[in-house]
Order: C-alpha cells, then structure tokens, then sequence
C-alpha cells in the first residue's frame, strides 16, 4: 500500500493516484486519462433499498448530486463504498450505490456537473465542469 499525505494509506489503485496527484507526481493530462479508467463508487438514491443488491443504471437510478456555493450540480463519487459511508449517512437513501469506472459513470449522467471525489476527506479531489468533456467526447 502506498502511505500518502498525513500518513494516509491507499486502500486501492484510485486512492494511490490521488496521492500522487495530490504529491504533484503526475501532471493534470496523465492524472485525468488514468483517472478515467479508475473504479469509482457512485452513491445511488434507491426508494425501495433492497439489501446487498447493487442497483443497475436504470431510469429510477438517482446519484447523489448536491449544489455549489454558484449553483452548479456537483456529482458525488468516493474511492470505495466504505469511504462513503460517513458522508452518506446525511443523505437518507443513498446507502447503497455502484462501482463504475469513472468514464462510464460520465457516459451515464452526463459533463454537465462538476465532480467531487471524496468530499470531506484529504484524500478528496474536486474537477470543474467541462475539465472531462474533451476526455469524453461529448
């Protein structure tokens, strides 16, 4: 495992390239190409939570998106569900949730949202609206 700032320890391969960004060991080009493919936990509003079931992708599927100080959606995606689990406990319903790389995650929801990667946490990452569209292609 790879210790990072504060002593923090990587639990998995997304956690390790945050540090490394965070430590200015990538530039922003390599950080967001390997970022894009990096597995990523998307919290997911679920009206009838249905224990130890991942939820598919589906029309009822709600992720968890909050407001910005200038009124932009902010998307909100963790490294891993246990990461989460503090910051969701706020958001009645959205105990549940999937992983998902996070080119895929765009795909889905669309570019129109800036991105925080755990918020709350210094190992947390924020990325403006419009930093992926290119990188997407939409």
């Amino acid at each position: 495992m790879m210790r990072g700032m504060g002593g923090m320890q990587a639990m998995n391969e997304t956690e390790a390239l945050l540090m490394q960004a965070q430590a200015g060991e990538l530039d922003s080009e390599d950080f967001i190409q390997q970022l894009m493919a990096a597995q990523l936990f998307m919290p997911i509003y679920e009206k009838h939570q249905i224990g130890g079931l991942q939820p598919t992708m589906g029309d009822k599927a709600t992720p968890l998106t909050l407001d910005d100080e200038i009124g932009n959606k902010v998307l909100i995606l963790f490294t891993s569900p246990e990461m989460a689990k503090n910051f969701v406990k706020d958001f009645p319903g959205y105990g549940g949730g999937l992983l998902a790389e996070l080119k895929w995650i765009i795909e889905k929801v669309g570019t129109g949202y800036s991105i925080s990667i755990n918020p709350d946490n210094e190992l947390g990452i924020d990325l403006e609206v419009g930093m992926l569209q290119g990188i997407v292609g939409s």
